[in-house]
Formats: structure tokens, C-alpha cells, sequence
């Protein structure tokens, strides 16, 4: 009996291991499409550094024939202006991100308990708009008559802060991840829900958490629309960098199709071309550096809060 055990051990060791050579060739693949994903961001990093001149004569090139910092330059000339709409942006993501994943969180949390009384009810209230929109005039005349939100943060902030969707992943992570027993456990030591949920069922819910707040920080950082519905003009102050950037590059543009009425000495301290990409790396570097962030999150929530018999 005992022979067989170790023959069915080394079978099952043979079969779950891999020769050197296999495991070669695949850490070659794997690091042919780290490449071929990180090779775009480092071509728009040389472009973004290339002259006007480099790039009007050679197209875009890994290898451009004169390096400039023209279109960084530019962006520095405005950097009152850019700073504050950077510190809006950072602002908007993290306390958008954290009032995210509080309310959805605790929504997924109430909806997913079998004993919750309305559960059904809130349950089809969260899903039907996922459905059915109210409209973006709807939305326009809620947020600015209804709640005031006109030319205020808060109309960045809330309208993005409670996703239905996620929601409803969080109530199906809760549902078919978190064991009963953990919750009954916190029970039996008279623990109210909202401790259970704080100390038992958050610690061994990170990897939902932070898929859910990884997706919530894209989007809040990435947000443009909403500055363009609910702030006027006369509130610069408030925009986040993204609708800065994009009102940049539109003038660019539109000073790029109207050469004819300005100056060659004007066009050419344009980098309009260098420009683009140097408005990708700038909004792109600080949002790619709060991806490790996450990642440990990723890792260490599979790892904790097992339930042993």
C-alpha cells in the first residue's frame, strides 16, 4: 500500500514538473510580450523627446536624428496651471477611489447576506439601471437642479463613486468566496455585522478590493467628461489634468489648421506633433506607478484568512 502511495506521488510529480528546456522556451515567450506590451510606451517616450524638425523629416522613429525638450518646455511654460489641475486629479482619484469602494463594498456586503430582508428588492433596484439608463439629460438636470452640483468637486466625485456593476461583483465575491463559517464565527463571539465585515470578511476580500479599486483609479484619473458638462469657464480652478491636457492639445490644433493667419516664427515654437505624446507620458507615468500599489494586494489576499477545520 505504501508503494503505491510513492509510485502515485512520483507519477503525479513528473507529470506536474517540466524539462529545463520547456521551462527556457517559456520564459522566452513570456518575455517577448513583456516586450512587445512595453515597447509602445517606450516608443512614445522617444517620440515625446524628439524635435519638431526630427519628426516632420523622418516620421516617427526609435531612432530620431535630433532630441529635443520642446513639448515638455511647453508644458512647463504652464505649470501653474497644469500643477493645480495635477493636485485636482490626485485629489479626485483618491478620495473618489476610497468613497468608491466604501460604498460598494458595503451595498455588495448588505445585498449578498441570505437573511437580509430586502435583499431581493435592492438587488433588482441595483440591477435594473445596468439596464436601463436614465439618459445624460437626465443625469444633467439631477446632478445640477436636484442635488447642486454645478461647478463644485462633488461633481466629479459622486457621479462615478457607486458603479452598479461592481457592485454586483462584490455581491457575487462575497456570495460564493467568503465561507459562512467565518461569519458565523464572528457571531458566536457576538460580534455585530459591521465588525464581522470590517475585521473578518474585508481582510480575505483584497483581491476583488483591489480589482475594483485599480478600475475606480483608471477611471477617476482618466475623467474628462464630467468637467466639460458641470464646470464652467470661470471655474479653471477646479479642472482635473485630463480636461486641461485635451484643451491644450485642441488649441494646438487649432493654431495647426490656421497656420495661414499666424507667423512662421509663431508655427515653429508649436510642437504639435511632440506635443501629443508628451501629453500621454505625463498622464500616463503617474497613474502606471500605482499599479504595484495594487499588485501587492493581489498577491497577499490569496494567502490570508483560510478557514482551517
Amino acid at each position: 500500500m505504501a508503494k503505491n502511495k510513492l509510485r502515485h506521488q512520483d507519477g503525479m510529480l513528473r507529470f506536474n514538473s517540466i524539462s529545463n528546456g520547456v521551462n527556457a522556451l517559456f520564459s522566452l515567450v513570456f518575455i517577448l510580450l513583456a516586450l512587445i506590451t512595453f515597447l509602445p510606451a517606450v516608443f512614445v517616450l522617444i517620440i515625446s523627446f524628439s524635435s519638431e524638425a526630427s519628426v516632420a523629416q523622418n516620421g516617427y522613429s526609435f531612432f530620431p536624428s535630433e532630441l529635443s525638450l520642446s513639448s515638455y518646455e511647453y508644458l512647463w511654460q504652464s505649470k501653474a496651471y497644469i500643477g493645480r489641475a495635477f493636485l485636482n486629479s490626485v485629489g479626485l482619484t483618491v478620495c473618489g477611489t476610497l468613497l468608491g469602494l466604501v460604498l460598494i463594498s458595503t451595498m455588495g456586503y448588505a445585498i449578498s447576506r441570505p437573511n437580509y430582508y430586502l435583499k431581493k428588492t435592492y438587488t433588482w433596484l441595483i440591477f435594473i439601471p445596468m439596464i436601463f439608463s436614465g439618459g445624460l439629460v437626465a443625469t444633467y438636470m439631477v446632478n445640477t437642479q436636484v442635488y447642486m452640483l454645478k461647478n463644485t468637486y462633488w461633481a466629479l466625485l459622486l457621479p462615478g463613486a457607486c458603479s452598479t456593476f461592481y457592485i454586483i461583483i462584490m455581491r457575487t465575491f462575497f456570495q460564493t468566496t467568503v465561507p459562512d463559517s467565518i461569519i458565523e464565527s464572528g457571531k458566536i463571539d457576538g460580534a455585530s455585522q459591521l465588525r464581522i465585515f470590517a475585521q473578518l470578511v474585508l481582510p480575505i476580500s483584497l483581491p476583488v478590493i483591489a480589482t475594483i479599486g485599480l478600475f475606480l483609479t483608471f477611471n477617476y484619473w482618466n475623467a474628462w467628461y464630467g468637467a466639460m458638462l458641470y464646470l464652467d469657464s470661470n471655474h479653471r480652478d477646479l479642472y482635473p489634468l485630463q480636461y486641461v491636457l485635451i484643451s491644450i492639445e485642441k488649441n494646438i490644433q487649432f493654431m495647426a489648421r490656421n497656420e495661414q493667419y499666424l507667423t512662421a516664427e509663431a508655427m515653429s515654437n508649436i510642437p504639435s506633433e511632440t506635443m501629443r505624446m508628451a501629453i500621454v507620458m505625463v498622464v500616463v507615468v503617474p497613474i502606471a506607478c500605482s499599479y504595484p500599489f495594487f499588485q501587492r494586494y493581489f498577491v497577499s489576499g490569496l494567502t490570508i484568512g483560510a478557514v482551517k477545520g
